[in-house]
């Protein structure tokens, strides 16, 4: 490896480690379990663990036929669809909890159909903090499982189909074993994503304790009130995230072979 790499090495790097360092100099060390463990605080932590999870296997869920269906299909328009499906990645937040808020709110056309023939209304309830995790989430997924699948090409799939199997039997004893290592990735980086959610949250889902205040909206709402909480709630916020990135991110991502 060049030498020379470690100098923009080290300056991203810096640009990650320093602001953290920030908060931590921010921070009143002494009040940070005080702060931490207030109700309020608490409450909205359950609640960013459990939509996270939830929003989780909704990306699972969509996500793994999705980006089957954008590495494999062989008809035109995949690559618009595309990048339709990488859009959340590049829109700002604020815009996708709009878009949602449009589509299942009142006078959305779903949200009007929704509300028309069974009474439910989406927004600003637990399960649009949901929605607006797995819109922000997704992507995230399906980017790491296209990849894989583009990566290691069609070729087992291909002998498969010529000894006789199925499509289906093709899908689950071929396609989703080649699609572990890299879904265990995805998993990671859609929860780590969702837990951290905010802009979608606030705008489709308010900030309602209890009920849609998430962890972020939380760190939001207490640094207009008492910024010493919302220092500790935010790298109550960063620890949360770095656990689930280093305990649950398979190893063969390390390049570490099982």
């Amino acid at each position: 490896m060049p030498w020379v790499l470690w100098i923009p090495a080290t300056v991203a790097l810096a640009l990650v480690v320093l602001p953290v360092a920030g908060l931590l100099t921010r921070s009143d060390l002494s009040r940070f379990p005080e702060l931490v463990t207030s109700p309020s605080s608490l409450r909205a932590l359950r609640l960013s663990l459990e939509t996270a999870a939830l929003s989780t296997v909704a990306c699972v869920v969509l996500g793994v036929p999705l980006a089957v269906v954008l590495a494999r299909a062989r008809v035109r328009g995949v690559r618009v669809l595309r990048a339709v499906v990488l859009l959340p990645l590049v829109l700002p937040p604020v815009v996708g909890g709009l878009a949602l808020l449009y589509l299942l709110g009142r006078n959305g056309f779903l949200g009007y159909l929704l509300d028309a023939a069974a009474g439910v209304q989406v927004p600003f309830t637990t399960a649009a903090v949901v929605i607006a995790q797995t819109f922000v989430a997704m992507p995230f997924l399906v980017v790491s499982l296209e990849g894989a699948l583009r990566g290691a090409g069609d070729r087992y799939e291909r002998v498969a189909s010529t000894l006789g199997a199925r499509p289906w039997t093709v899908f689950r004893r071929v396609t989703l074993p080649l699609l572990l290592p890299a879904l265990g990735s995805g998993v990671v980086l859609s929860f780590a994503r969702a837990l951290g959610e905010f802009g979608a949250t606030i705008t489709f889902a308010g900030s309602l304790e209890g009920e849609t205040r998430t962890l972020p909206l939380e760190v939001y709402n207490q640094a207009e009130a008492d910024i010493d909480s919302a220092v500790a709630l935010a790298l109550l916020l960063i620890v949360v995230a770095v656990v689930v990135i280093a305990v649950a991110r398979p190893r063969s991502l390390e390049g570490v072979r099982a």
